[in-house]
């Protein structure tokens, strides 16, 4: 594995997890991608929904694969600002509350404003709240100003993201924010790069989707708009770490999933193509719908036969989602290696 494309992979996660990019309002990030996706593509562009789309033309293009991962994160919006100054606010997305005591963040209003999140200290709480769970409405953000003068720069509905920074640990492993699912659209990039390295029979289109955390919407929109042959969702999924009962693990490479989201001739052909490329792997039984992008792809339109690769990942909607970097680069080159084995004609893959 060439050290010059995991540092590009890992500048590129770091751009990516460091930038703002709550549910609904991704629209921060499209510079960066379209800039980075273009070295790669043939044409890259968006739509009205937020999705950025690029596309690779193929040796036949007689038909095209959708690649899918999420470009939004978890975050906060605030709620009322109040009289003491202190900004309150509830949760986009599904962010672990246990987690937000003593973060440092950032509030996008007419202007960015820092600020920490505090409560009440320990000295203070009765006998009988010591040890308990915080609650979201206990919580606040201390920007240092009274309450007119943050109510003159913070309204209700402005969004509060985390301001964290990527932070390398041993072993290529990085623990940072909104790596779900920008781990995602990493992989997307790399297998871009590998397959302008290589002769591929379809049309590809990764697509960076917007709001999948508030309902997987931007994959509906994209899949209805591409009408792909075939799909393949990237995503993270969960790793084991201290406490979890996850069997899946870092470093271990990508997870293939199997059940009823997934098409069988899909997953037999990406455990096929692993093993003949010796390229490392896990499985991931998921029974029901994934909740990833998988699901709204496979049921768009009349049925789109669907995979689903996953980066296995620890301590997910929090500020440290922890990640394997190797883990992202081979999801990349399996990826990539898939596509390349695709026959001329896409139905002679898709027997059961």
């Amino acid at each position: 594995m060439a050290d010059t494309q995991m540092e590009r992979t890992e500048n590129f996660l770091r751009v990516l997890s460091e930038g703002s990019g709550v549910s609904g309002y991704e629209s921060s990030l499209a510079p960066f991608l379209e800039k980075e996706f273009s070295a790669w593509a043939d044409r890259v562009y968006t739509d009205k929904f937020g999705n950025l789309y690029a596309g690779k033309d193929g040796k036949s293009g007689k038909y095209t694969v959708m690649l899918a991962a999420h470009m939004d994160e978890v975050g906060l919006v605030v709620t009322q600002v109040d009289e003491r100054g202190f900004v309150r606010f509830t949760d986009v997305a599904g962010i672990d509350a246990r987690t937000l005591l003593g973060q440092e963040v950032v509030i996008h209003g007419g202007r960015e404003v820092a600020g920490v999140i505090g409560s009440m200290p320990p000295h203070l709480l009765r006998a009988t709240e010591v040890g308990q769970a915080l609650r979201m409405e206990n919580l606040g953000v201390d920007v240092a100003l009274p309450a007119e003068a943050a109510r003159a720069l913070i309204q209700v509905g402005d969004i509060i993201t985390i301001k964290r920074r990527v932070r390398k640990l041993l072993n290529q492993v990085l623990a940072g924010k909104a790596f779900d699912d920008r781990a995602g659209v990493a992989v997307m990039a790399v297998c871009l790069e590998e397959l302008s390295e290589r002769n591929f029979q379809p049309n590809v289109v990764a697509v960076a989707t917007a709001q999948e955390e508030v309902g997987l919407r931007g994959a509906l929109t994209a899949a209805f708009s591409l009408h792909p042959d075939l799909g393949i969702a990237i995503d993270v999924t969960h790793a084991a770490g201290p406490d979890s009962p996850a069997a899946l693990e870092l470093g271990k490479g990508p997870a293939i999933a199997l059940g009823a989201n997934i098409h069988p001739a899909i997953y037999r052909q990406l455990v096929e193509t692993a093993r003949s490329a010796r390229l490392p792997y896990q499985v991931e039984p998921i029974p029901g719908t994934s909740g990833t992008d998988a699901w709204t792809m496979q049921v768009s339109r009349e049925g789109i036969p669907t995979g689903l690769l996953s980066v296995p990942l620890r301590y997910m909607h929090t500020s440290v989602e922890t990640l394997d970097l190797q883990d992202v680069v081979l999801t990349g080159k399996l990826l990539a290696e898939f596509i390349a084995d695709l026959p001329e004609e896409g139905e002679e893959l898709l027997c059961f």
